[in-house]
């Protein structure tokens, strides 16, 4: 899942801030941030091992055209941002705009925590609201152009426009069905680690006899 997503499935202001930058983190260099951040890291990592294995995802894959190679991926959590964003209404109480604002705050606003890739790319995402405009097919055009610069044109990530709009009612409903098991997925997710926490913390009981 890309950047929408992520935040929308944290529970937290830190895990937010440990979803958005878990793709800069690497290996264990998570370990350098505070326990409720890493927590949102290993959260990101573990929603993207779910995305991947998840056959409804590998369908999404293969509606693509082959020339994509392996930036399917990429494309496809796009894309599915894009469908989370335009169904906004269906998931949060929240509007889709106050969202944005507040995770654009939140994230501004913790600038000196952030790693450098995502100090770089923030100020961009904020200025041109990447994430309010992933609700229309332009606005994830223009995601997905831009991501095609970024590979100096390798990827060819700007005609997945075509295959977005030549198949998006099946898009749309691989989203449905795929969203549904993931937020499932997530809420177990973030149970079992709040579980885990209380157990760490709980007192050892007193089995000397008095």
């Amino acid at each position: 899942m890309n950047f929408l997503a992520h935040l929308y499935l944290a529970q937290n202001a830190d895990g937010k801030i440990g979803n958005f930058i878990a793709d800069a983190v690497k290996g264990n260099a998570y370990k350098r941030f505070p326990s409720s951040i890493q927590a949102g890291i290993l959260h990101h990592r573990a929603i993207d091992s779910f995305t991947d294995s998840h056959p409804v995802v590998k369908k999404s894959k293969r509606r693509l055209n082959s020339q994509y190679g392996h930036y399917k991926a990429v494309i496809i959590d796009i894309v599915y941002d894009h469908f989370l964003a335009k169904n906004w209404t269906a998931y949060s109480k929240t509007t889709l705009n106050t969202f944005c604002q507040e995770s654009y705050e939140l994230l501004n606003g913790q600038f000196a925590r952030l790693p450098e890739k995502t100090k770089y790319l923030l100020p961009f995402m904020t200025e041109q609201n990447w994430l309010y405009n992933y609700r229309t097919v332009k606005g994830i055009s223009h995601i997905l152009e831009g991501m095609n610069q970024r590979t100096k044109g390798k990827s060819k990530m700007d005609l997945a426009k075509f295959d977005l709009i030549e198949k998006y009612a099946e898009f749309e409903t691989d989203f449905t069905v795929f969203f549904k098991d993931l937020q499932a997925f997530s809420t177990a997710y973030l149970k079992e680690r709040e579980n885990e926490g209380s157990s760490a913390k709980a007192p050892k009981k007193n089995l000397e006899k008095s």
